[in-house]
């Protein structure tokens, strides 16, 4: 069973606070942007790897694919 994106959306909301959360997929491969305090001075590879970390073990099992667009609330904003 694949997961929704709205699963997806409530890991991810889960596990790390979000201004703005968008999450579309056909099951597999999923397109998120992502804006979130807890990037703030970090580089894009690290905001994947905190998001990664909060999906854990569902990167491997369930979720082929995800396209991540990480901001903080004030490049959202510009």
């Amino acid at each position: 069973m694949f997961p929704t994106p709205e699963q997806i959306k409530h890991y991810i909301a889960a596990g790390l606070e979000c201004t703005h959360l968008e999450v579309e997929g056909d099951g597999q491969h999923f397109k998120a942007v992502i804006v979130s305090a807890a990037f703030a001075g970090k580089r894009p590879i690290q905001r994947h790897q905190l998001v990664y970390a909060v999906l854990g073990d569902r990167m491997r099992e369930e979720i082929h694919a995800l396209s991540m667009k990480t901001l903080t609330p004030e490049e959202y904003a510009a």
